[in-house]
């Protein structure tokens, strides 16, 4: 919130969710008005409006929370790095049309996709050195010799449905621009199927046509 959100030129935070069970959104964010802000309330909800050099930051003070669905992925494997971009950026826009999800990375695309573990006992995890092209001499590559970039994308949804359509809509959105445009593979990060809850294979989703229709 702080470093994105109340750093924005126009933007506000709201609540979207309602609920007993609550957390803090703009609650400790209105110190940053250093004693300028101002609290309202209106219809049983507490708002602060505090002071920024574009005009008023509106947030919420609180907003419901509820389990949900994170770290859903797929990797695009290109041959270049602007080619990678050009097909999550269309995967992004596709994906965007689908309720319920977000994702969180900037731009909804991740460079730096991470396995679980590292050499160093402090870091829980590292970079994804099987998908990494210029690691593809020193380490148990999983690329073949034309993939030059590879991009993930995270997938957080309210619901397991909802990652399995955005996943659905993504992937056939960055396959559309096909091999000639040096699209050559579609992966996604597996860590031993031990790393969460939810697992979801590839194929069985983009076999399953109903999860196209974006109501």
């Amino acid at each position: 919130m702080g470093q994105t959100i109340l750093t924005c030129p126009t933007a506000a935070a709201f609540s979207g969710i309602e609920g007993n069970e609550r957390i803090n959104l703009g609650k400790h964010l209105r110190f940053f008005g250093d004693g300028f802000q101002i609290s309202k309330q209106f219809g049983g909800k507490r708002y602060w409006r505090v002071p920024v050099m574009d005009g008023e930051f509106i947030t919420e003070e609180t907003t419901g929370m509820v389990r949900a669905v994170g770290g859903g992925n797929f990797l695009v494997l290109a041959e270049s790095q602007p080619q990678a971009l050009a097909a999550c950026e269309a995967a992004i826009e596709a994906m965007k049309k689908v309720p319920n999800v977000i994702m969180p990375f900037p731009g909804g695309v991740v460079r730096s996709g991470s396995k679980v573990g590292s050499k160093y006992k402090t870091m829980f995890a590292s970079t994804n050195d099987a998908f990494c092209p210029t690691l593809k001499g020193l380490t148990n590559t999983q690329l073949s010799p034309e993939i030059e970039s590879v991009m993930e994308i995270v997938i957080d949804g309210l619901t397991d449905a909802d990652s399995r359509k955005a996943t659905y809509v993504g992937i056939k959105a960055a396959c559309e621009l096909g091999s000639a445009n040096g699209i050559k593979r579609i992966s996604a990060g597996n860590y031993g199927g031990k790393l969460g809850q939810f697992q979801y294979h590839l194929r069985e989703i983009m076999n399953d046509k109903s999860l196209g229709e974006i109501a």
